[in-house]
C-alpha cells in the first residue's frame, strides 16, 4: 500500500513541475508558428480565401519588391484574385504565371510584369503598347467592339502561338463579358513591335497599337514562349465602370 501511495505522490509532484511549462509554451504557440511561405500556403485556407488572396498577392508584392519596379499593389491584388477565380474554374492550364499589364502607368514605363508566382521570380519586366484610341502616353478609353482601335481590360488566358503580319504572335482568349470576350473577333493579341521600346523614350509618346498588348520586337519571341499555352494575362486599370463590373472581380 505505502508503495502505491509513493508512487501516486511522485507522479503528482512530476505533473505539477510540467504544469508551467506546458502553459508557457501554449502562450508562446503565436510566436512559434511558422510564417507562411509560399503563396500557395496562404491562398488555399477556405473560407478565408478572399483574406488570404489578398495576404498572398501582398507577400508576393513585398518579396519581390514589384514597388520599384513601379508596379502598383493594387493591381497586383485584383490579378492575384482573378487567377485564384480562373483557376479554380478550371480556365488556367500554366499555374506558374502571372502576367499582370498596368495600364494606370505611362506608356514609357516598363508596365508589362511576368511573375513565377511559385518561384518567387519576376521574369519579364518590359513596355507593352495600349490602343491608338486608348490614349497617347497614358491609356484612359476602353473598348470591346471591333474596329475601335482600344485596348480592352480584364482577364485573359493565353492560347497557341502562330506566325502572323506582326511575325510570332500569341492568341489571348478574353474570359469578361462586356470587357474583352470579342479579343480573338478582334484580333487582339501579344506581337512584336518596332514602335515600342527604350529606343522611343525620347519621342513624344511611344507607338500605339490597334488594341493589342504589343511588346518591344527583341524580346517579343521571349515575352510569348513564356507565358503561351494557359497562363492567366491581367490588363489593369482603376477604371471605375471596370473594377465595379467586373465579374471575376466581384465574384
Amino acid at each position: 500500500m505505502r508503495n502505491h501511495l509513493f508512487i501516486a505522490l511522485a507522479f503528482l509532484t512530476a505533473f505539477v513541475a510540467i504544469v508551467p511549462a506546458l502553459q508557457a509554451g501554449s502562450k508562446n504557440s503565436s510566436i512559434e508558428t511558422p510564417a507562411f511561405t509560399n503563396i500557395e500556403t496562404v491562398a488555399t485556407t477556405g473560407k478565408t480565401a478572399s483574406v488570404n488572396a489578398k495576404s498572398a498577392s501582398a507577400l508576393l508584392y513585398d518579396s519581390l519588391k514589384l514597388n520599384e519596379l513601379g508596379l502598383s499593389q493594387e493591381a497586383l491584388q485584383y490579378a492575384y484574385k482573378g487567377y485564384e477565380y480562373l483557376l479554380e474554374n478550371g480556365a488556367v492550364k500554366n499555374s506558374n504565371i502571372i502576367t499582370v499589364v498596368d495600364f494606370s502607368q505611362s506608356s514609357f514605363k516598363k508596365r508589362m510584369y511576368i511573375i513565377d508566382v511559385k518561384n518567387y521570380k519576376v521574369l519579364v519586366n518590359t513596355y507593352v503598347a495600349h490602343g491608338r484610341n486608348t490614349g497617347l502616353q497614358y491609356a484612359k478609353d476602353f473598348s470591346n467592339k471591333p474596329e475601335s482601335l482600344q485596348s480592352s481590360l480584364g482577364f485573359y488566358v493565353t492560347k497557341g502561338i502562330y506566325n502572323g503580319k506582326h511575325g510570332l504572335s500569341l492568341k489571348l482568349d478574353g474570359k469578361e463579358p462586356g470587357f474583352n470576350n470579342r479579343a480573338e473577333e478582334r484580333a487582339i493579341v501579344v506581337h512584336g513591335a518596332d514602335y515600342i521600346g527604350a529606343h522611343r523614350l525620347n519621342t513624344p509618346c511611344m507607338g500605339r497599337s490597334f488594341g493589342c498588348p504589343a511588346v518591344p520586337q527583341e524580346q517579343a519571341a521571349k515575352v510569348i514562349n513564356t507565358i503561351k499555352d494557359g497562363t492567366v494575362l491581367f490588363i489593369y486599370h482603376p477604371s471605375p465602370n471596370y473594377l465595379q463590373n467586373s465579374r471575376i472581380l466581384n465574384s
